[in-house]
């Protein structure tokens, strides 16, 4: 009897992250239909939180490999022989790839030692406007190179493709567009109800809250959240989920500009808490400058939230402007502002641009659907 399809799956490090929860879901799905799936990851450190406990209880092998870091280090090279030595040994068919530094060494890696299929998924782009030129020539360069070692590279979003192929990175032909999956019933149904969680983030019954789901770090953009914030409504409190080294810098913002009592941290917040986050609240705002396709677009209108997204990368390919949300210009402050106005002053319109999102997301960005695709890929 032959034995299962080995696959391994291939990750810096599995912090609280909209990648890192796409590629744990994906083991713990081939895993469940029958593949010998691995997961292969370096230290989850940082203080986003970590995944890296939910799969070590998920049943499948789980290879931490501690030279493997985010940050570009002499020790890549150790973690790039402990890729190859690993997959010489084990003899895996697939090798599949996330992230830039897992991406790039892993792909390699797997090419050195010989394992048939390679896939890479993009969740995001390593060069980018805000990087420093001679980063961005390394990283293009890197990604050109990896790019020639994968069978197809998967995209969350069509603007990946796009920006990528502009960018000379692989071959249209290989790309394949997988909606990032995600536990779905959550999200239509939360676990407790909205005054009570309300009530424990210290927000009023009368208050509209907005809510922001993101590390508290640089690009993501809490600083035109709260210069936005100061220009609307008192009664329209704010509601910044997550963590990170920006916390009491953006603390001091928040106090800074006269919104001390209608600025809400709720701190670390595993995933199982998010969806009650979402619908305390009445509207998603997301300021980011940089992403793939930002999960919580799709979680805010499974929750029946309408959505404000800077229109940056995939945000249009879910936020249908004037239909399901709206889009505002990257940086554009008083854009942003506006919208939380225009929203804010007609709240049972801006449901129904949350019940259309709804629709257009209970399938398409379900686990299942995710990995059935991925399976597909393999297969085919």
């Amino acid at each position: 009897m032959s034995r299962p399809l080995r696959v391994m799956h291939v990750i810096t490090r599995l912090i609280l992250g909209g990648a890192q929860e796409n590629t744990l879901l994906t083991v713990e799905g081939l895993h469940r239909r029958g593949w010998d799936a691995w997961l292969v990851t370096g230290p989850a450190l940082g203080p986003e939180g970590e995944l890296l406990s939910r799969a070590r209880r998920g049943g499948f092998p789980v290879v931490e490999i501690p030279s493997m870091r985010r940050a570009i280090r002499p020790a890549d090279a150790r973690a790039f022989f402990a890729l190859v030595n690993l997959f010489r040994r084990e003899r895996p068919d697939i090798v599949h790839t996330h992230s830039s530094k897992a991406g790039i060494l892993g792909r390699f890696a797997a090419a050195v030692a010989g394992v048939p299929r390679i896939f890479h998924t993009i969740h995001g782009l390593p060069f980018h406007p805000y990087a420093s030129p001679l980063a961005n020539l390394a990283f293009t360069t890197s990604e050109r190179s990896a790019a020639c070692l994968a069978e197809k590279l998967v995209v969350v979003a069509d603007a990946m493709r796009r920006k990528a192929l502009a960018a000379g990175v692989g071959r249209p032909d290989q790309y394949v567009r997988v909606w990032s999956g995600m536990e779905v019933a959550p999200f239509l149904q939360p676990r407790r109800p909205r005054a009570e969680v309300r009530r424990a983030l210290g927000i009023p019954d009368d208050a509209v809250t907005a809510v922001k789901v993101a590390r508290l770090f640089e690009l993501k953009g809490h600083d035109f959240v709260l210069e936005a914030a100061a220009a609307s409504p008192p009664h329209v409190h704010y509601l910044f989920a997550g963590d990170g080294a920006w916390r009491e810098r953006l603390g001091r913002r928040a106090a800074d500009l006269g919104l001390a009592g209608r600025v809400h941290f709720a701190g670390l917040v595993p995933p199982s808490e998010i969806p009650d986050l979402l619908h305390a609240s009445d509207l998603l705002v997301h300021a980011s400058l940089r992403e793939g396709l930002a999960r919580v677009l799709p979680q805010a209108l499974l929750a029946g939230l309408p959505a404000i997204s800077f229109d940056i990368d995939g945000a249009a390919e879910v936020i249908e402007d004037g239909v399901t949300g709206l889009l505002v210009k990257p940086g554009d402050v008083k854009g942003l502002a506006d919208a939380i106005s225009r929203t804010v002053g007609d709240l049972p319109s801006a449901r129904k641009w949350g019940e259309r999102g709804r629709e257009f997301c209970r399938a398409r960005f379900s686990a299942e659907a995710m990995v059935a695709s991925i399976e597909a890929l393999y297969r085919a």
